[in-house]
């Protein structure tokens, strides 16, 4: 039988272990509370471990910090930043140090919970997010095309944006995410050597997102797999199609973007995205 993998939670983490531990992906992971920076760093130095949640009440600079450390005693190991609030600077200096995945509370413990068993599944998580450019107000990033690497940008970019109503946050990160997914499966094929290049623009009127997948493109009326590809059709036509291809049930994602966002833009060959949100 394989030895359990072994999870670390600083400081005040009661809840989140409990969340962890009751998700049935990680019924073969152990967890473990530490007292704090100093007594994780000799936890891993006395033996390795799989992943570290910091502590909940530590800003991000500290808990940054506590990464390099982390790092000089067990190159690679994954990190979840949680922390009580972040700037969109604290996020940017989070992804250029290749944390896994940033929170602010409150956090949904079931979000934690899904990052981590997602993580567990994938080794190769670290080359998923490239920092192209990044500054706040303008993040530009190439991700590779698997599901990890999605929801680890939708968690920076949450974080990024937590001055924004949460309402509204939620739409457009909710549009962004159709989109993106959009790009990895149908433009990369899921293919992990493949990548989309992302940017993120608040204005002070609208924020922005813009997706370039690395396919041929596509145009949304030419897309019989897609519920946006029968316009004032039967909604369900489309289905037929996803099975005849092979594809995964949906099919709605880009006729909900159109209703989510104020303006959606493509490009002559359709593999540039340009999300629109105005700040009403």
């Amino acid at each position: 039988m394989p030895p359990l993998r072994r999870i670390l939670l600083i400081g005040d983490s009661g809840r989140f272990m409990r969340a962890l531990a009751a998700d049935c992906g990680l019924q073969d992971v152990s967890f473990e509370r530490t007292a704090g920076a100093a007594d994780t760093l000799r936890r891993v130095r006395a033996l390795p471990c799989d992943l570290v949640v910091t502590d909940r009440t530590t800003p991000i600079a500290e808990d940054l910090a506590l990464v390099e450390e982390l790092r000089l005693l067990r190159p690679g190991v994954p990190v979840i930043v949680v922390a009580p609030d972040a700037t969109p600077q604290d996020v940017i200096e989070a992804m250029r140090a290749r944390v896994l995945a940033c929170f602010v509370e409150p956090v949904d413990e079931h979000d934690l919970a899904a990052m981590v068993r997602r993580a567990m599944e994938d080794d190769d998580w670290q080359r998923g997010i490239e920092v192209v450019s990044a500054r706040p107000g303008w993040i530009s990033v190439r991700a590779n095309c698997r599901l990890l690497s999605a929801e680890r940008l939708l968690s920076f970019f949450a974080t990024a944006g937590g001055s924004l109503p949460v309402e509204w946050r939620e739409d457009a990160l909710m549009a962004f995410r159709e989109v993106l997914l959009n790009a990895m499966e149908h433009g990369g094929g899921f293919d992990p050597d493949k990548a989309v290049e992302v940017s993120a623009v608040r204005t002070q009127r609208a924020v922005v997102y813009y997706v370039r997948d690395p396919g041929r493109g596509f145009r949304p009326e030419s897309m019989a797999h897609a519920a946006v590809g029968h316009p004032g059709d039967d909604p369900t036509a489309h289905m037929e199609a996803r099975v005849e291809k092979g594809l995964r049930p949906g099919g709605f994602g880009l006729l909900i973007v159109r209703q989510i966002v104020d303006e959606i833009l493509y490009s002559e060959a359709g593999n540039e995205v340009l999300l629109i949100k105005h700040l009403a």
